[in-house]
């Protein structure tokens, strides 16, 4: 079945207003005319209205890097899924290994996360992923099988008609090590049956899993040419224009 790719950017906690806006200016050029594959940026909250409204009628999509579960209410510092889309959002990132492993989220509170990001028309990008020391353990399967039921507890397919998964590898993060081709696709069969176990097999085939874990210009053609990888979650390398469109045209990386 063919899937679009997507190809998000996770800004993280870099760029300020003015960064932002002159990196999306720089971006929309860039990316004039292309369609294929899909391209996301996330943001931080404070750049993100201004980033979307420069996307706008661009090829280029504008996420958020993160949201809270409430619709409303005395939750100091959060920010809503409503707010989120009405600054023009049309993504979410959902349970990032920097938000699981510095501030605690569980799978439970990412659930419900999701469960807000679908009910205000968000496209929720679940974050899974296994660390060094399960990998070493031979836990991978075990840790990512429980990431996605428990984190997709208690939706209908119906409600999942936007899902994203990202599997991203702790151990692959910011660190410059990436998974081999070998273990990148045993990953994502595996997810892909997952999937669809815990649905349909039409579910499964029509629902994109990208990659990310230090995606790079130079690995880029490699990973998306794995059969079931629909695509990247990329970090440092996004917050360069140059390598990231030169990620957005794997097709003509340099391998």
């Amino acid at each position: 079945m063919s899937r679009t790719p997507l190809i998000a950017g996770n800004w993280k906690m870099y760029k300020t207003g003015p960064q932002a806006v002159t990196a999306a200016t720089v971006l929309v050029k860039l990316c004039t005319g292309i369609s294929n594959p899909e391209i996301m940026i996330a943001p931080n909250f404070i750049a993100l209205q201004q980033v979307a409204q420069i996307f706008a009628g661009s090829p280029i999509k504008t996420g958020a890097q993160n949201l809270y579960f409430e619709n409303q209410g005395a939750f100091t510092g959060e920010v809503s899924a409503d707010m989120i889309k009405e600054a023009g959002a049309e993504y979410v990132i959902i349970g990032h290994s920097e938000r699981r492993q510095i501030f605690g989220e569980t799978d439970e509170s990412i659930r419900k996360k999701i469960k807000s990001a679908v009910l205000s028309g968000l496209k929720p990008i679940l974050c899974i992923g296994e660390t060094e020391g399960q990998r070493d353990e031979e836990k991978t399967f075990q840790v990512l099988d429980k990431q996605v039921s428990d984190g997709l507890k208690g939706f209908g397919p119906d409600e999942l008609v936007d899902l994203v998964l990202a599997y991203e590898p702790v151990w692959a993060i910011g660190t410059g090590k990436t998974a081999n081709e070998s273990q990148v696709d045993e990953v994502h069969r595996y997810l892909r049956s997952l999937l669809g176990k815990l649905f349909s097999q039409e579910f499964a085939d029509q629902k994109r899993i990208l990659y990310g874990g230090s995606v790079k210009p130079e690995n880029a053609y490699s990973l998306m040419g794995i059969e079931d990888v629909d695509g990247a979650l990329v970090g440092g390398a996004s917050l360069d224009a140059d390598k990231f469109i030169n990620i957005i045209k794997y097709n003509e990386s340099i391998i």
